[in-house]
């Protein structure tokens, strides 16, 4: 299959008041995507806090995803840690529940060189058959995977896309000069969708997606589909919102916004807390504004 082109969620995860996945309320927000013109959903990544799931509810949510959507929407799992075995091993068993294909951040914490990065997602693209996006975002990994890097995997057959979080466009300018136009680049940050779709780009995995959906998709389909003045002004009229879903860490301003919209997504997993008072104010100012929540 090939992978998607348009707007991809980093989707939340919602939990019960006893912490516990919430699963009728994650099949609503499938429905919501659905009906809202998203073309992929990721499930466990950084925005689903990957980091404080466990392999189990990782491997439910994986399955309750596919089944669930019953190919009405591309199903992307993040299977990526800093634990060459256990991504292989996660990766592997994600396939076999019938997603679309994976999201691999790179190693955190461990540091590797481009070598160690190279040989590790080569690891991983040799025990499976899906299509494999890249994940880059050096903010929270303190490891930038370089465009020569990022060149030699895409000649992995499988490895077939990047989403390219690392705020800088001149690198990612340079890996549009060095990968073939069959490898796909996603936007990985909200702000920075319309400079990469004119570089090139197909799409985005946006957190904004969560609580805006549609309107995210259509900047992209507008470009896409030849109407690039209508997705620039789009772009540009989106800049405010996008950065107040960052007014605290993601996903706190998301999974704040989307209770306020009626879903009951519960609240984030420690060591993240909730919304402090002001940057509460600040995201219902902006939101009301935009018309998300009345």
């Amino acid at each position: 299959m090939a992978l998607f082109k348009g707007s991809g969620v980093a989707i939340i995860t919602p939990f019960t008041s006893d912490d516990q996945v919430n699963y009728d309320v994650f099949g609503s927000l499938i429905d919501f995507h659905i009906n809202n013109g998203t073309a992929a959903i990721i499930v466990s990544g950084t925005t689903g806090e990957s980091a404080t799931l466990s392999k189990a509810e990782k491997l439910e949510l994986f399955r309750f995803s596919v089944e669930y959507a019953k190919g009405r929407i591309q199903i992307i799992a993040g299977t990526g840690s800093n634990n060459t075995k256990e991504s292989i091993e996660l990766s592997k068993e994600a396939e076999k529940l019938g997603v679309d294909g994976l999201l691999l951040v790179t190693p955190y914490y461990n540091k590797p060189t481009q070598e160690g990065l190279f040989a590790h997602y080569q690891a991983i693209a040799e025990a499976v058959s899906i299509p494999i996006i890249l994940y880059n975002v050096p903010g929270r990994t303190s490891i930038n995977l370089l465009p020569e890097t990022v060149a030699r995997l895409a000649a992995i057959s499988n490895i077939q896309a990047i989403k390219e979080a690392s705020h800088d466009l001149v690198q990612i300018q340079k890996l549009f000069g060095l990968v073939d136009s069959s490898f796909i680049i996603y936007s990985g940050n909200d702000d920075q969708t319309q400079e990469i779709l004119e570089m090139g780009g197909l799409g985005v995995i946006s957190v904004t997606a969560n609580v805006d959906p549609k309107s995210v998709a259509d900047q992209i389909n507008y470009y896409l589909s030849g109407h690039a003045d209508k997705a620039r002004q789009m772009g540009s009229d989106l800049l405010e919102f996008h950065e107040s879903m960052f007014v605290e860490s993601n996903p706190v301003p998301a999974k704040t916004l989307l209770r306020w919209m009626g879903f009951e997504v519960g609240s984030v997993r420690l060591p993240l807390v909730e919304l402090q008072p002001e940057s509460a104010n600040k995201l219902r100012s902006i939101s009301q504004r935009f018309g998300v929540i009345k």
